[in-house]
Order: structure tokens, then sequence, then C-alpha cells
């Protein structure tokens, strides 16, 4: 178990190296990859070495997740600095706000793709009353007008976007940010898309077939752990396959869970003409049976509106398929006495004080019969209730590309989204003081990159209905993560 725990963390550590910083530094990913698994491979040397019996000692707990991010970031810097001195004589200076504009590019797209004659056809596109241009700029795969907004950014946006889309047709996207001085600016990029808009490409994209496949065999692996969570013998189920369908109540609440959460964010995609892919699972033959689902969306977001309905629709949905699922799952298991050491994750006998909301449903389900000497054995539905919370909870940590931190760009700006996923990567760091269950959620949030790609009009703020709607979220994820305080837990009897 200890080998495939490591064999998935790898991958999944090699995959968010890949993405997060191949296209910003030199430095090779392999070795940036081995620099962030060296605590977790000393650490699995050593277990294999003395088993659990015998603790990790201090210093190689802790100095290598002290020197390893140092020494991340220094290759990281290095990398980029023998970069930046290669591409000297090609390019001027890049803003950081520019980069984000670059980054949703083509790799292929020229360095100035409009002559003399376009150009003044593109400063003619923005009305002086609405934003009047002070000077245009040429950058790879970009052109940036600034100027002085002279209406509101919805209206500015609308009334050049349609200007550009009335002379050029899809040729190109027009992007509308604020810059690091708070003044907003356009950007006018080649459209990837333009030339890939029939309806074979729409049917490759969505791919059924493999979705179904994907479903299938995660329906598989989920059942053989969930009959495992229900006490069957794994190694007799080929004796008595009937053992195997013990396994479905896990199989068939996690999956409905997952699905529910990614089919928001499809639906809600859909509904803004944003070209997205069909829910596809990740199935594993171990641990959950499943490392949840995603979708990727093929097209830019167009507003900050779209980007935060289509980022809180999942998790609400999710939240609202798991609750009567998990209620239904506390009320059918069982109390057992309180261990001495109880552990975070022991469904036979889980201590539901290490989360408030959690706390609060089991005591709902089961009323008197929970107390503070008592544990729960939870039924398999009820073990899918709980990892549908956490599966909320961590999508709406406010950082990077998480749902949440798409919530809170979308509620108050890239600049302050990128400050508040700083703050919560410390904040989830010192909670994993007091909770070691959440070290690996802050060491994963340490090494995801803060910045997330900005919506085409990245400016108009959202309305207070939404910002309302988007508080809820945050809050969700507070009581689902914070431990039960002690005087609560006195007046709840648990």
């Amino acid at each position: 178990m200890a080998f495939w725990f490591l064999l998935l963390l790898g991958l999944i550590t090699y995959l968010m190296v890949q993405r997060s910083v191949a296209g910003i530094t030199r430095t090779p990913v392999w070795l940036l990859w081995l620099v962030l698994m060296t605590p977790a491979i000393l650490w699995s040397v050593w277990t294999a070495r003395y088993g659990n019996n015998q603790p990790l000692p201090r210093a190689l707990l802790i100095w290598p997740l002290f020197i390893c991010p140092i020494l991340y970031w220094l290759l990281i810097h290095w990398g980029r600095h023998d970069a930046n001195r290669t591409t000297a004589k090609t390019t001027n200076s890049t803003t950081p706000e520019l980069k984000q504009v670059v980054n949703t590019m083509p790799e292929s797209a020229p360095v100035r793709f409009i002559d003399q004659a376009e150009e003044t056809v593109v400063r003619n596109c923005f009305p002086w009353s609405v934003y009047y241009i002070h000077n245009l700029e040429y950058r790879p795969q970009a052109v940036i007008l600034r100027g002085q907004l002279r209406t509101t950014p919805a209206v500015a946006y609308q009334q050049v976007r349609e200007n550009i889309e009335a002379q050029f047709g899809d040729r190109f996207l027009l992007i509308f940010q604020e810059g690091l001085n708070g003044k907003p600016f356009f950007a006018l990029v080649p459209n990837p898309q333009a030339p890939k808009t029939s309806s074979p490409t729409q049917e490759k994209l969505t791919r059924p077939g493999l979705a179904l496949l994907l479903l299938t065999a995660t329906l598989v692996t989920t059942t053989v752990v969930g009959a495992e969570i229900a006490g069957v013998n794994i190694q007799q189920l080929g004796y008595n396959p009937v053992g195997l369908l013990q396994g479905l109540p896990y199989s068939l609440a996690l999956m409905t869970i997952l699905g529910i959460h990614e089919l928001g964010h499809y639906l809600t995609a859909r509904y803004y003409k944003i070209r997205s892919t069909l829910p596809y699972f990740i199935p594993i033959p171990f641990f959950l049976g499943t490392f949840g689902a995603f979708i990727q969306m093929r097209s830019p977001v167009p507003n900050r509106k779209a980007l935060f309905d289509v980022s809180i629709a999942g998790p609400l949905a999710g939240f609202v398929a798991t609750v009567p699922l998990l209620i239904w799952g506390l009320a059918n298991s069982t109390i057992v006495p309180l261990p001495a050491k109880a552990q975070l994750l022991n469904p036979d006998a889980f201590n539901p004080q290490y989360s408030l909301l959690m706390a609060l449903l089991s005591k709902l389900a089961l009323g008197s019969e929970l107390t503070a000497k008592t544990a729960i054995d939870m039924h398999p539905v009820a073990v899918a209730g709980f990892l549908g919370l956490i599966v909320t909870a961590l999508n709406l940590m406010p950082v990077g590309q998480l749902d949440g931190g798409h919530i809170v760009h979308a509620m108050f700006g890239q600049r302050a989204a990128i400050a508040i996923g700083q703050i919560a990567r410390l904040l989830l760091l010192g909670l994993s003081l007091v909770q070691p269950g959440f070290l690996l959620w802050a060491i994963i949030l340490f090494f995801m990159p803060v910045i997330d790609e900005p919506a085409l009009n990245d400016v108009t703020e959202l309305d207070n209905g939404r910002d309302f709607w988007g508080l809820l979220a945050l809050a969700l994820l507070v009581i689902i993560i914070l431990p039960v305080p002690k005087t609560l837990a006195t007046w709840l009897q648990i």
C-alpha cells in the first residue's frame, strides 16, 4: 500500500511541476520533481527499513521539509535567470500581467500579427468616449492597448468587443485586465480556436467513449475498495464474488457525489458556451478506489461572473449531494468506544470532533448515543459522505486553480486572490501543526501555483448576490476543516 501511495504521489507531483513551472524555467522538470519528492522518498525508505514501530527521527522529519522547498525555489530561480538571458535579444522586459496574457496564447502565434493598416482599424475600434488609447505596444503573441477608461468596465468591454468582431470576426480574442498600476488595459491576441469551430472537433473534445470507459473502471475499483471497507476479505473474492456487492453502497455513493460535483462545473460551463470535456473519473486500484474526477475547459472564460458561477457550481452541487447521503450513512452506523489514539481517517472508530460540520451532522444523525467517550464505526455510505466533505473542502481552498482560488479571483480580482492564496497556505500549515492530518494538504498547496489564468473581461466586478454566495462558500470551507471548539463540544456532549 505504501508503495502504491508513493507512486501516486509521485505522479501527481510530476504533473503539478510540469504544469506550473515547466514554461518559466530551464531547470529540468525531473530535477524539480526529485527535490519535491525527496522528503516522501526518505520517509518511505525509513518506514520500509524499520517499520512503523520505530518513529522517524526529528531531524529526518523536519530538515527535508525545510531544505527542499528552498532548494526547489532556487532551482526555479536559476533556471529562470538563464532563460531570461537567452531571450533578452528578442523580447523586451515583460510585466507580470503581460505574462498572463501571453500564457493564454498558442506558442506558434507570430510576434507581430497585424500590419500598419490593420493597426489603424484596431485603433478605430476604441471610441474615445469608451476607452481613450494612449499608446499601443507590441509584445510576443499580443498587442497591448493602454489608455483611459471613460465608462464602466462592462460597457467598455462589450462595445470594444463588438467593434473588434465586426471588423475581424473571430480572428482575435479581446482581453481586458487590470494592470499592476491599478489601470485597466486591453490586449488583442490571436484566437487559437478560430479555425476549429466545426462539429467534428467538438465531438472529439467530448470523447464520450473515454468518459464511459473511465466511469466503468472507477465503478469497479471503488466497489472493490468498498467491499474491503465493509469487512469483506478481498483475497477470497474469487471464491465468493457475491461479497463484491457489499462494496456497491460505498461505490455508488462516492461516485454520485463526485459525478454531481463535476456535472455542476460541466453544465454551468455549457451555459456560458465554454468548450469543455465531459467529466472524467480517475480509477485507482487501491486507497479510495478513485482519485476523483475532473473536466477540462478548452476555451477562455468570458468574464469574472462566468468564472465565479462555473467554479462555485461544482462544490455547491457536490455538497448538496453529500449531506443527505452522509446523514443516512451516519444514522446507519454504529457506536463504538473511543480508542486511546483516535485517527482522522479511521472509519472503524471515527472521532467526529476533527471537523465542526461533521460533528454537527453526526450529533443530528445519532443523537444522545454519541458522547465524548464514543466513536463511530462508519457505514460505507458514511465513509463516502465524509470523503465528499473532504473533496468539497479541498476544492474550496482559495489557492490558484482550485475552485476556491477561482472564486476569490472572481470576487476580489487576481492580485487580491494571489495574496489570499498565500495567506491560506500559511493558515493551513499552522492548522497542520494542531492536526497532522492536514500536513499533506499543506505541502500540496505550497507547491501549487497561486496565479490562475484571467477571464477575457477580468475587470468587471461581481454583483452583491454572488459576493454573498462566495462568502458562504468560504464559510463552508471553514466549518469543514476546523475542529470542534471545547465549549461547543461540551454543549453537544461529544
